[in-house]
């Protein structure tokens, strides 16, 4: 493993040396970064010429240039060192100062719809698969491939149109009218009735509950303003965190594992008998304690569990920490709704909450919670647009991944067995359909560190992309080469990454020297 891993790294080291040389003398032989100062007016001209040429090196022959480049990028490599020097770009401020805004930005910009992108992908295509040629799957199909489609810019922009402007003028009179109502009623009701399995009968009386459920639900937050003063409430969290151990229990253990049910079912009274005592501590919250407050609930998950018991004490305790987790949650969104109200009122939000540019509100004051929320509204629209045009590969691959896997003999073998069907698809069938999704995963991940260009375009995050792109057109080679030498990095990385995880995945894998 380890002579692997070397030999890979060796490699790696090979392939971005050839091609950062190669990337270096195109953009360095593509224009004349002088070409703005040539065509200025200034009477200092010559002197800024003569600056520009010295700051970047430019009266050094290209490939020259590029050794002094990489002697510089090579002192990145010690650590602590504090030596890093990846140049100047053509305005004069350090490319390592220009990359670290990026990155941030970007890592802000694409972590979320990533991981939301794997997640629901990865789900609905094996939920899609086990009901093969039903109305489920038939639905998920068609929105896949209409997000697959569409330009992300024209995404990018129906959102700003009615999720940001659209919602932020609702939200000055927060009526629901009845055609809404009816209309979301009917889209809950299509989507139960494509959910439902069995007669028509039973669909259609789905359908029915799912018209009533939405429609109820929009008409109780109508009469209460809930859109002005939002919450969850002790009650609704109680509700839901029953409803998430019997999930987290039938995803992990089965329900027929009693002691797995009760050790989330647990979980879930503690975190009630929570909920009160830990608001005065949220009210002083920073993003340490988040943290720290997260760990705590895994690790009570993880005892509660524990001390259960069961003839499967591991089952135990995936159910029970992963229900304390999911609870906390809820209650930590409950105390983001709880801040809603002051955030729409803060003198530079100005009732207008969900943003169409930007990382940030400039020069907004405020606690915790406030500059979260902040970060939050001015997240929500990119994520949402990058999230739905992932969305559509990963539910593809992993729907032709499971059914493929599906058709194999130990599968067919393991159902002779008399195993149950949670356990041939969660312990037989899901973790090998996972394998071939490794690549791809790893590949996107090294892929939107780079930027997401358009999105970044549209929603102006001055993110890697954006960094790219102006950098190219001011024929600057020093930041295209920070840009290059970071996601080229991870690009590798990840692919490394992605062979190792086939060896974890599928024990039949191993890789050798």
């Amino acid at each position: 493993m380890l002579t692997y891993i070397v030999r890979r790294l060796i490699a790696a080291v090979l392939i971005l040396l050839g091609a950062s040389f190669i990337v270096y003398l195109l953009t360095a032989v593509s224009g004349d970064p002088l070409m703005d100062l040539r065509a200025s007016n200034s009477p200092n001209r010559e002197a800024l010429i003569q600056q520009r040429t010295d700051l970047l090196s430019l009266d050094v022959p290209p490939v020259l240039r590029y050794f002094e480049w990489l002697g510089g990028a090579a002192s990145c490599l010690v650590p602590f060192a504090g030596t890093c020097d990846l140049g100047f770009s053509v305005t004069g401020i350090e490319v390592t100062t220009q990359l670290s805004r990026a990155m941030g930005q970007t890592i802000q910009l694409v972590t979320a719809a990533t991981v939301l992108a794997i997640l629901i992908g990865i789900s609905l295509g094996i939920i899609t698969a086990l009901r093969q040629y039903s109305g489920l799957d038939y639905g998920v199909t068609f929105m896949a491939f209409l997000f697959f489609s569409l330009p992300v810019f024209w995404v990018a922009v129906l959102l700003k149109e009615y999720g940001a402007i659209g919602f932020n003028d609702f939200l000055q009179d927060p009526v629901i009218p009845l055609v809404a109502l009816m209309i979301v009623g009917l889209v809950s009701a299509f989507i139960w009735f494509l959910v439902s399995n069995g007669s028509l009968k039973r669909k259609f009386i789905a359908a029915a509950i799912g018209f009533v459920v939405a429609a109820g639900i929009l008409w109780l937050l109508d009469i209460t303003r809930w859109f002005l003063q939002p919450g969850i409430g002790l009650i609704v969290i109680l509700i839901g965190g029953v409803g998430i151990a019997y999930g987290m229990t039938l995803l992990t253990a089965g329900l027929k594992n009693r002691k797995a049910l009760y050790s989330a079912l647990i979980t879930v009274g503690i975190g009630a008998i929570a909920y009160f005592p830990v608001q005065p501590l949220l009210d002083q919250a920073t993003p340490l304690m988040i943290f720290l407050l997260a760990v705590a609930t895994v690790l009570v998950g993880l005892a509660v569990g524990y001390f259960m018991g069961g003839y499967d004490r591991r089952q135990s305790m995936n159910a029970a920490a992963l229900t304390a987790f999911l609870v906390a949650f809820l209650i930590l969104l409950d105390r983001f709704m709880q801040s809603w109200p002051a955030y729409v009122d803060n003198g530079r939000i100005r009732g207008r909450p969900i943003a169409t540019i930007g990382s940030s509100t400039p020069n907004i004051d405020g606690d915790f919670w406030i500059i979260s929320l902040d970060t939050f509204t001015h997240l929500l629209l990119p994520t949402v647009a990058l999230m739905l045009i992932s969305l559509a590969g990963y539910s593809r691959y992993s729907r032709a991944s499971m059914l493929e896997i599906m058709n194999q003999d130990y599968i067919r073998t393991a159902r002779a067995k008399g195993l149950g069907e949670r356990t041939v698809v969660m312990r037989h069938a899901f973790r090998n359909a996972l394998i071939p999704l490794a690549t791809l995963i790893a590949f996107d991940i090294g892929g939107l560190i780079g930027g997401a260009i358009i999105t970044e375009q549209v929603f102006a995050f001055s993110g890697m992309g954006q960094l790219f792109v102006q950098a190219l057109s001011r024929v600057d080679p020093n930041p295209v080469m920070g840009v290059f030498l970071i996601t080229g990095i991870l690009a590798l990385v990840f692919n490394l990454v992605a062979d190792l995880v086939y060896s974890v995945l599928d024990p039949r894998v191993r890789v050798k020297a």
